[in-house]
């Protein structure tokens, strides 16, 4: 809901528990007046006619105030927009309209020919903010164009949350005092990067079901920066948007425009746990694609054979997949071009006709044959030197002339910002798509931009930018083309997950690292923001040899992937009778509380922090609860947790250990029958009666 105030400069948005508040002054001042629990207009007007911020000598008035601060004039504070022309820079705007259409409200402002747009659309309790950039004059160069600054109330001290981490270390959550001046995540990779999701989130003094808890999530698959200043009169803003420095995003002729990824911003007064949910019901409700259709439990045959593979080896393991109930069988790396190692291959997107004489279709038509949907890895942004499209085309990569091309992984990065690439692109992946039955595309990334020149380009910086939204048109394109086919990001495990990339894939590959137990820690933060409809998790081979060689029971690895979208990587010919039966079961359980786990409501009810750990997620009338004991020290027992979500008037059946509990209760007998020694795992299932 909008609402506007009878001068028509004063603007409230308002969702189910939040509401959202912003002026314009009449010197042309566009400031913040609220975010947090739900007003009324009245409210919002009230807290307009307050008089403004006492003047301080050395600082800025508008510093802290302002919803949207340029670059210009008497202010200090990080600018969101900072722009340059042949004769000045920065910005000296003036307010000329607003539009309220539907749930989105526009606030028009110009300078010089330089039409400025701030968006603004309330989605639940999830607002979401972006700009729009359109030069009517002189061309201008874009250094910066952030999507939005957060501005927070006045508390006496904040926390800040952020996941942060590595290649197989990914999403670990980790919170600390926010302290005076700056800090900056982000990633100037060329992608979202391993080591932020860009993601933050404040608080106060919030517990996992209590307390404010403000977030703000970036939807953009390139080079980004979230900045949290606590600026010196100890208020704090948030300032996010694509790029990670301000060396230039894009350049602007006359009759041009650039438009910004969402930042979208979200308050709860639920804790983190509340706060989560939220985001989740928002992404399963208006980011993910066909949320409403549970994803299936998949096999994928990178680790039984890595790059040696052959039609009847695939064969062989599709036929023992299908007997374990698996529903999507995907052949990995290896299956195209000269590729039988990494040093060949990638750009070549045809069957290898050594491995695949008559293509992928005898295969996959094998593969649904035997009740599976069939799906396939590729890397389209990417070339070995050694393949035949670079021998065609070396100029098609990302290079600085007169440099050394720098090989990561034995490849370079194609730029997709040029029209050549992205036609050559969509030709290959199209004819792919359409000359076999394929129901399922990997979509893996799987190094950093270096190099990222463009040789004879007026403006090579706009690679950066260009690029991400190539990948973004080139999904779009492929999945309107290809309804059926279902597409999961994958960047060498979670170097490519936000909201950007979210909205054009199925599912994401959360981590390279399978181990159950580091899995743990991985999957708590990631679903500090993410649901568990996008989280793909395999079970592999005990030892873990692509690891860590921690040895864990079938048990133990098939409850921790069970918290997202269930897959199986290991080698299922070197399992034992004894062990496909009883993934079998697992499987079958799986199946049977998916919609629970994959549409319900999550509470977190033990972090992962050494002891018991467990999850709880709540969908109508039933709930279900995966526990983890990590460790057991001392004979100390178990213990309990609490159930969360559920109506206390009620009364609900535990299945597995048969008793009766009431509303919010302790399952506590269950646990320590069904926790039994160090890395072991349980699943409980509860219906109400």
């Amino acid at each position: 809901m909008i609402e506007i105030s009878e001068t028509g400069r004063t603007w409230l948005l308002s969702g189910p528990t939040s509401s959202y508040a912003l002026r314009v002054t009449d010197e042309d001042e566009l400031t913040h007046l609220h975010w947090g629990p739900r007003i009324v207009l009245a409210d919002a007007e009230a807290l307009a006619a307050r008089p403004g911020p006492q003047y301080w000598p050395f600082e800025s008035p508008l510093d802290g105030y302002e919803e949207y601060p340029v670059e210009g004039g008497p202010r200090f504070a990080r600018p969101a927009l900072s722009v340059r022309t042949v004769e000045r820079r920065g910005t000296e705007w003036r307010f000329e309209t607003y539009e309220a259409d539907g749930d989105e409200l526009r606030l028009r402002f110009s300078d010089a020919g330089l039409g400025i747009t701030l968006h603004y659309r309330m989605r639940h309790d999830v607002v979401e903010r972006w700009v729009t950039l359109v030069n009517e004059g002189p061309t201008v160069e874009v250094l910066r164009a952030d999507s939005a600054t957060w501005t927070l109330p006045e508390r006496d001290g904040w926390r800040l949350s952020q996941l942060h981490g590595r290649w197989a270390a990914e999403s670990r959550l980790v919170r600390t005092d926010l302290t005076y001046g700056e800090k900056v995540i982000g990633s100037r990779r060329g992608h979202t990067g391993h080591q932020h999701l860009p993601w933050v989130a404040l608080d106060e003094e919030a517990t996992e079901e209590r307390g404010e808890v403000f977030g703000c999530a970036l939807a953009w698959s390139g080079s980004w920066r979230i900045a949290v200043a606590q600026l010196p009169d100890a208020r704090v803003q948030i300032t996010g948007g694509a790029g990670y420095d301000d060396s230039g995003l894009v350049r602007l002729a006359s009759g041009e425009s650039f438009v910004t990824p969402v930042f979208a911003g979200l308050w709860s007064d639920g804790g983190f746990g509340g706060a989560s949910r939220a985001w989740h019901a928002y992404q399963r409700a208006y980011v993910i694609p066909d949320a409403g259709q549970d994803r299936p439990v998949l096999y994928n045959s990178w680790e039984a054979t890595e790059f040696d593979i052959s039609e009847e080896q695939q064969r062989a393991l599709a036929r023992r997949a299908a007997a374990m109930g698996v529903e999507l069988f995907v052949v990995d790396d290896g299956w195209f071009g000269a590729r039988t190692s990494d040093r060949a291959g990638l750009g070549d997107w045809t069957p290898n006709a050594d491995r695949f004489p008559a293509g992928l279709k005898p295969l996959a038509d094998d593969v649904h044959a035997l009740g599976m949907q069939f799906g396939i890895w590729v890397e389209p942004e990417m070339v070995n030197p050694d393949s035949e499209l670079y021998r065609a085309h070396p100029d098609w990569v990302q290079f600085q002339p007169g440099r050394r091309r720098t090989e990561l992984r034995n490849q370079l990065v194609l730029n997709l910002a040029r029209e050549d690439v992205r036609e050559y692109l969509w030709e290959r992946l199209d004819e792919l798509l359409s000359s076999a039955p394929i129901d399922y595309v990997k979509w893996d990334f799987n190094r950093c931009f270096t190099d990222a020149g463009w040789p004879d380009e007026p403006y090579p910086q706009r690679l950066w930018v260009d690029h991400v939204h190539a990948l973004y048109g080139l999904l779009d394109r492929l999945r309107a083309a290809h309804p059926g086919v279902a597409f999961e990001s994958c960047s060498g495990g979670g170097g490519r997950i936000d909201l950007g990339i979210m909205a054009r894939t199925d599912q994401v590959w959360t981590s390279d690292n399978t181990d159950p137990l580091d899995r743990l820690a991985i999957q708590h933060g990631f679903s500090q923001l993410h649901p568990a409809r996008v989280m793909a998790a395999w079970v592999t081979d005990s030892p873990n040899t692509q690891l860590n060689g921690r040895v864990s029971s079938l048990r133990f690895r098939f409850v921790s992937a069970m918290a997202g979208v269930l897959g199986v990587g290991g080698d299922l010919t070197e399992w034992s009778d004894e062990e496909l039966a009883e993934a079998r079961e697992w499987v079958e359980l799986y199946k049977e509380i998916r919609p629970v786990v994959q549409r319900g409501d999550l509470y977190r009810l033990r972090a992962p922090e050494g002891g018991l750990s467990a999850v709880q997620y709540v969908h109508g009338d039933q709930a279900v609860v995966l526990a983890w004991l990590q460790a057991q020290h001392h004979g100390e027992p178990v213990g309990s947790v609490r159930l969360r979500g559920l109506d206390p008037t009620a009364v609900y059946e535990c299945l597995e250990t048969g008793e009766v509990h009431r509303g919010a209760v302790l399952l506590h007998q269950g646990l320590r029958t069904g926790l039994r020694g160090d890395l072991d795992a349980a699943v409980f299932r509860l219906r109400r009666m």
